[in-house]
């Protein structure tokens, strides 16, 4: 490999992730960016100018199921593994553990972080927050342990439907950030500036996360192929930026 030729992301089956090699550091990084995740996710609750589209919706859960937000974005993440069932989605080590693990951190992060007051330190907190996400989920990319339940959710209706990713992320989003809405979950600032700047974050650090593996010898083959995501050839993940 050229020292121009940047790690690629590839399109690994759940038993190829696991024997692709490097498995302590790509676990190490796995649940390192998850625990960035849920502490960007917490951080942004306790600024209060508004979260991520998805914690709309598990805030606004929060407020009429007697469950704390970690359970509820467990239970949601899990959930939604079962609308894969019907896609013919296979979840990854990497998938299952965001799905538990980001709640977990979350809720730590919101039991440590006291409720942030003024503005400057509010939107300070909202600026850390979107780095520490974006790194945590350069990571949890990078890891090569397969996509969290929401991008698999995206990626598995493009390759049924044939639609386009942004057109399904968006409309994913918008749905789920209504309903979160309509149920009382607080949309702002900390919305729109996720919404804008989630993905330049994550591309940015992505460039030094992914870890590097050896393409498998049947790296073609139709399994593989509907496994995972289909990424770019430079590494890059397709609009992704669970992110949960």
């Amino acid at each position: 490999m050229s020292s121009t030729t940047r790690p690629a992301l590839l399109p690994l089956t759940p038993l190829q992730q696991l024997r692709a090699g490097r498995l302590p550091s790509r676990l190490v990084r796995l649940f390192i960016g998850l625990t960035f995740f849920g502490v960007a996710m917490g951080a942004f609750v306790r600024a209060g100018l508004g979260v991520a589209p998805w914690d709309v919706l598990h805030l606004g859960l929060a407020r009429h199921i007697p469950l704390s937000l970690g359970t509820i974005i467990i239970i949601v993440g899990l959930l939604v593994l079962l609308a894969w069932i019907p896609l013919r989605q296979w979840p990854g080590l990497g998938t299952i553990a965001n799905a538990i693990w980001i709640g977990v951190s979350a809720d730590f992060t919101l039991w440590l972080l006291p409720e942030i007051h003024g503005l400057v330190l509010q939107i300070a907190v909202i600026v850390v927050a979107l780095l520490v996400n974006g790194l945590g989920g350069a990571l949890y990319i990078g890891s090569q342990f397969g996509a969290g339940p929401r991008d698999g959710l995206m990626t598995g209706l493009h390759l049924r439907t044939g639609w386009s990713l942004r057109l399904i992320r968006t409309g994913i989003e918008v749905t789920v950030l209504a309903i979160g809405w309509l149920l009382g979950g607080t949309v702002g600032l900390g919305t729109v500036a996720y919404a804008l700047l989630i993905g330049p974050s994550t591309q940015f650090f992505l460039r030094w996360t992914i870890v590097e593996l050896t393409p498998p010898r049947r790296i073609g083959s139709r399994t593989a192929d509907r496994a995972t995501t289909p990424c770019p050839d430079d590494g890059t993940p397709p609009e992704s930026t669970e992110i949960g």
